[in-house]
């Protein structure tokens, strides 16, 4: 690649780089490629972005001093060709040159000839934003540096990594700036720029830990190895340098930097670049390798690296740019548009029809937005009548609350004072009303569970209207409209259902054709019965035994038991003799129950009530379990789908409520212009692309 069009593509991400943080947002929409500066504090990252510069500019101190990532765009620019050199401000630092120059993006138009004012502005811009506590921010400073003594690139400087919290440092220090770091160099946009101390061991470089975790098979890492004219004497990192220790595909570059005490004493940086030549040009282990040694040869590598990079992502830049534009755009139609200005009444019409529409459209079933792994909508009411309330119904029994001895003193008490010659309909009817009556509680249960369907619909569309986000008075005042609605559509609902229970319990058709009649009640008992009673037989001269005919009363045999009270389980009698000429008889007592089982007759009626209410009960259960859910969907699901439209139109669609209506949450607002902002650098972005 040549050095023109090398340039050019870098020039290209530098204005990328601008243009995103112009607007306050993150690059990282698009994933700009650039170099990522990763170290421990004591690694001495901020001496390597000071020589490659070739001044002081970046903070000094112990701890944490890098506390914000520094976007650090440098671009070589031939001296002499600043048309603004008459007018660099009086009482500049002596080294100030017209040629190099100092550029913040928060601060546009103004140029920082002075470096120390630079190191300033980037601690007084870091406490703006983080306070004077040892606190950390993902924020960045963009600062750019023209000269014509550096090679144009792009670093970003993140703070160095910690293990220990020191002073008022947060407890979770090391997590944060660990979260930070990751956030940068994770993607695979990022060359990781990996600064270690040469007279430490490698094995223990929390750079290039970290970087074997994001990119364990090191192809996008390159490693500096700081302090190397540190190390023991007799000691080189000639294996390192040759991949034997840890393999990067960038391979490592060892630099010499200015020591705490050259800083000290302000030892010119010009100064520091020249001992480390002569250091690896003297050198035993590095003078036959010297010209890959050193800052200048970094700097040159960094260049040559981070444009390869930039011409293998600009189609893939390209690309994303083009996504997200899209995706902005359509974002921001949503939002109303660049201005907002829609107007009231069109809009609110606009939402009442789409509305009521996706309404209809969830209850019926919406071939094109069918959920795939659960039921939704219109679906949900069909499981509440054919399943929830098909099972309600059908699991009620009768007889789980009428025992047979209920039936029988219902049989007695329905007589009156007449006893029954045969099995009275009066107990029948009294029984099955009363069972009757129970299907009016799952009948009512079913209307409210279909009611909780409806506003289970109703949460949905407001959440998925678009237009509800930014309207969030019409939200709240459509779901007030239509939750009344639906309430004032519950009471004609559930008198309806209630009537329809009243009306099985009121009259008991004992003429329809699936009921089974007494006759047919009474010979399945009588067949029943038979089965269980021993069967007598025959005498050897072929007679039956006495009493086998005629119920023991045969007229050949004398009969000398006593007959069988009709009262007999009601009542136990004394046993004590009577006085002789004294009738045996005494005052009914104040309650009377059953006193013994059910005798043969009273078995055999009970079992023929018994089967009646069976058969009619399940007449009338088949009856409700049909027309309860078509009682719902007439006065509720139907009715709601025919006039819901007609009553938002009545209760929205007037003047005096519609600016109130259409007033916009703060978050759309705020959200509108964020969006404005990033089309606005996406168009930006696509020209400049465009023209590579």
């Amino acid at each position: 690649m040549s050095a023109g069009l090398g340039n050019e593509v870098l020039t290209v991400i530098n204005k990328l780089q601008d243009v995103f943080t112009a607007v306050g947002t993150s690059a990282s929409a698009v994933d700009l490629p650039q170099i990522c500066v990763l170290g421990s504090q004591s690694s001495g990252k901020s001496s390597v972005l000071e020589n490659i510069v070739g001044r002081d500019f970046l903070p000094r101190g112990t701890g944490i001093v890098t506390r914000r990532p520094l976007v650090l765009q440098l671009i070589n620019r031939p001296a002499g060709t600043n048309k603004e050199a008459a007018g660099v401000p009086n009482g500049a630092d002596k080294q100030a040159n017209a040629d190099e120059w100092g550029e913040f993006l928060h601060l546009p138009g103004q140029k920082f000839y002075d470096f120390n004012k630079i190191r300033e502005e980037i601690v007084r811009d870091t406490e703006a934003k983080t306070g004077k506590n040892a606190g950390i921010s993902p924020l960045p400073i963009n600062l750019r540096i023209y000269s014509p003594n550096v090679v144009t690139l792009t670093l970003v400087d993140l703070p160095g990594m910690t293990r220990v919290p020191v002073g008022d440092q947060p407890k979770d220090i090391e997590k944060q700036i660990r979260d930070m770091l990751l956030k940068y160099i994770s993607k695979p946009s990022c060359i990781i720029l990996a600064v270690t101390a040469a007279n430490t061991d490698l094995s223990n470089s929390d750079g290039l830990k970290l970087a074997r975790d994001v990119d364990p098979e090191g192809t996008r890492t390159i490693g500096v190895l700081t302090k190397v004219d540190l190390m023991d004497p007799g000691t080189d990192v000639v294996d390192i340098l040759a991949g034997r220790v840890i393999f990067l595909r960038l391979g490592y570059v060892p630099v010499v930097n200015r020591g705490q005490r050259d800083i000290e004493t302000n030892k010119p940086i010009q100064a520091a670049l020249e001992y480390e030549r002569q250091f690896f040009e003297n050198h035993p282990a590095y003078k036959g390798k010297a010209q890959y040694c050193g800052t200048p040869f970094l700097a040159r590598k960094l260049n040559m690296i981070l444009m390869q990079h930039i011409r293998a992502t600009l189609p893939d830049i390209k690309a994303r740019i083009t996504q997200q534009l899209a995706k902005y755009n359509a974002e921001l139609q949503s939002l109303g548009g660049p201005m907002g200005g829609d107007s009231s009444s069109n809009m609110v019409l606009q939402v009442i029809t789409e509305f009521c529409s996706d309404y209809r459209s969830a209850i019926d079933g919406n071939i094109n937005d069918l959920a795939l792994n659960e039921l939704s909508g219109g679906a949900r009411i069909s499981f509440v009548f054919h399943e929830l309330f098909n099972q309600g119904v059908k699991s009620i029994d009768p007889f789980d609350q009428v025992k047979d001895g209920d039936i029988r003193t219902i049989l007695y008490n329905s007589s009156g004072s007449t006893p029954n010659i045969f099995v009275g309909t009066a107990a029948f009817e009294i029984i099955v009303k009363q069972q009757i009556k129970r299907l009016e509680d799952p009948s009512l249960k079913c209307c409210q569970l279909v009611y909780d369907e409806l506003i289970r619909i109703l949460g949905q569309l407001l959440g998925r209207i678009q237009h509800f986000r930014r309207y969030p008075a019409l939200r709240e005042r459509f779901n007030s409209v239509v939750v009344n609605f639906f309430k004032k559509s519950m009471t004609p609902t559930t008198k309806l259902v209630t009537d329809l229970v009243a009306m099985q319990a009121c009259y008991v058709n004992t003429t329809h054709p699936d009921f089974l009649n007494g006759h047919k009640a009474m010979a399945i008992v009588q067949d029943r019965l038979n089965a269980n009673k021993p069967q007598h037989t025959q005498s050897k001269d072929g007679k039956l035994p006495p009493g086998a005919i005629n119920n023991n009363k045969d007229l050949d045999v004398e009969v000398k038991k006593e007959e069988a009270s009709f009262f007999g389980s009601f009542f136990v009698k004394n046993k004590q003799p009577a006085k002789k000429g004294a009738a045996v008889m005494e005052a009914p007592p104040p309650v009377i129950r059953p006193q013994a089982a059910l005798n043969e007759r009273e078995t055999m009626e009970t079992e023929v009530i018994k089967l009646l209410i069976h058969s009619y009960f399940n007449i009338v259960k088949r009856e409700m379990i049909d027309m309860v859910p078509k009682a719902i969907t007439l006065t509720l699901v139907s009715y709601s789908k025919e006039n819901l439209q007609r009553e938002l139109l009545q209760e929205l669609y007037k003047p005096d409520v519609l600016d109130d209506l259409m007033k916009e949450s703060d978050y759309v607002v705020n959200r509108r212009k964020e969006v404005v902002s990033m089309v606005d650098a996406l168009n930006k972005a696509e020209e400049i692309v465009a023209g590579v």
